[in-house]
């Protein structure tokens, strides 16, 4: 199967190929799937000019009715989830059933959405003066741009659109460069409903492909409402500035490098089980990977043998095979920066245990970049291990006191997702609190990686305190009005002021 037969039964137009385009290669195999050309920063306002238009329009449509839009694309989405997970496998190296997991991500955020549509209310405030009444409104903000980054090349992308999209706020999304026909293609599935759906106008959705210039041009302009950015620190510390010099918004989802705590009484057989998911699904190269693991001191031997134990077992390769556990890292650059924090993790005092290589490929994967996940024992948190590496490495160290392993888990700039593993009510309780995890996400007898849509998504410190998909999210896409209303025949003033002129 190839992506021109998907867009075929999937029924969207293809992006234009192009020969003096940027070319885009696949992960899994290093197969070349096409040369696409990326905008110019004049397109970019031009995109702005139309998207400027149909908010105008847009805004004065019932949220009920935009949550009807949604509505139909999430059973687009499901009538095409093979394709689109097709799709994602390819342009990301990510296993087919991690692909199809992020689809179905894309599936209930919209129902989410939905639901949210006749939910977006504000509040009635009790006024300090007579006859008087205060409330609360939201309204549509205006255009929203979305960056998202190549290891979730469309879950990211419908986790704003599908709220975005309710709050009366059409959608510029500049993706992956990586992740180009994933994004064409979920583009013109809504495009094609919003078509068919008849009461929306135009250009409620736009792609435009580039690198991170075309990123910044979304982010100087003021017509740009809110940019959404998901990706490196880097990259947020510069989305961030361009955007705070006009005083805008945005919406930061940037590095995670996250600890899971393994107490003296943790169920290790559950512990283990989440340890190498979290450490290794996606190649480990999710923003929730697992990338510090703090054991107790009486249980990290046994913990870290059976680890061994996990990871020998695993199979590495073709990420279209369903007995796969890990398939490729996303380029060749990604193992070099895994070699080079091994290295330095030795030179610290580390132990590599085992891993950290990379694989020979078979014929049939071409150029792709398969590697062992690495294992590396510390002794001590190091400075290295303050760094997030995009790939599947695991540090383990121990501690003997539970504030001890929680200063160790904090000691690091990223703040998004945490763990516990404990039968010890106290510990879990302590974890939760506020002399607790410093991130945006804590959980208790669960790994790292795997956040429902419920809940807000998102870190704090250098993962930039933006939140997504989940709970009151959905504020982020609009503007809050305060209203008074004198409903009397006074006009008496705030605080019992008393100003009297003849």
């Amino acid at each position: 199967m190839g992506w021109h037969e998907v867009f075929k039964r999937v029924g969207v137009p293809e992006p234009q190929e192009d020969a003096t385009g940027t070319p885009h290669f696949s992960p899994v195999n290093g197969q070349l799937l096409g040369c696409f050309r990326a905008v110019s920063p004049q397109h970019v306002s031009h995109a702005l000019d139309r998207a400027t238009e149909c908010f105008l329009r847009l805004r004065q449509i019932p949220a009920p009715v935009r949550g009807e839009l949604v509505r139909r694309f999430s059973l687009e989405l499901r009538a095409h989830q093979a394709d689109l997970a097709y799709l994602v496998t390819l342009e990301s190296g990510k296993l087919i059933g991690e692909a199809w997991g992020e689809v179905q991500e894309m599936i209930d955020v919209c129902e989410f959405a939905v639901g949210l549509s006749r939910q977006l209310h504000g509040l009635t405030i009790a006024s300090e003066r007579p006859h008087h009444r205060m409330m609360e409104q939201w309204h549509p903000l205006g255009p929203v741009a979305v960056i998202s980054a190549f290891n979730f090349p469309v879950a990211v992308w419908a986790w704003n659109s599908a709220l975005a999209l309710v709050c009366g706020n059409p959608i510029l999304w500049k993706p992956s460069p990586q992740g180009t026909l994933s994004a064409f293609a979920c583009h013109g599935l809504l495009v094609k409903v919003a078509q068919e759906h008849g009461q929306l106008p135009p250009h409620l959705s736009q792609v435009l492909l580039g690198e991170g210039e075309i990123g910044m041009c979304l982010a100087g302009d003021p017509r740009t409402k809110l940019v959404s950015a998901t990706g490196s620190s880097k990259m947020g510390r510069e989305v961030a500035a361009r955007v705070g010099a006009r005083l805008g918004r945005s919406l930061l989802e940037l590095g995670g490098n996250n600890a899971m705590i393994v107490g003296a009484s943790a169920n290790l057989d559950l512990a283990l089980r989440a340890i190498v998911f979290s450490a290794v699904g996606t190649s480990g190269q999710r923003c929730t990977s697992l990338r510090r693991l703090i054991v107790h001191q009486s249980r990290i031997d046994e913990l870290l043998g059976a680890l061994k134990k996990a990871y020998q077992s695993l199979v590495i390769g073709d990420p279209f095979l369903a007995k796969s556990h890990m398939g490729p890292l996303i380029n060749l650059d990604s193992y070099e920066k895994l070699r080079e924090a091994c290295e330095q993790a030795e030179r610290e005092g580390g132990k590599l245990e085992w891993g950290g290589q990379r694989i020979s490929s078979h014929e049939s994967l071409g150029s792709g970049v398969y590697v062992e996940p690495a294992l590396l024992r510390m002794k001590q948190q190091t400075q290295t291990m303050s760094e997030e590496v995009f790939a599947p490495l695991l540090y383990v160290l121990p501690f003997s006191d539970l504030q001890e392993a929680i200063d160790i888990q904090n000691a690091v700039p990223q703040g998004l997702s945490s763990a516990i593993f404990t039968e010890n009510m106290s510990e879990a309780e302590l974890f939760l609190s506020t002399n607790g995890s410093d991130c945006g996400i804590a959980n208790v007898n669960i790994g790292t990686s795997g956040a429902e849509i419920g809940g807000a998504f998102g870190g704090e410190k250098d993962t930039g305190g933006g939140r997504e998909s989940g709970s009151d999210a959905w504020k982020n896409y609009m503007r809050r009005s305060t209203n008074t209303i004198n409903y009397g025949k006074d006009l008496p003033l705030a605080q019992g002021i008393e100003f009297e002129f003849s």
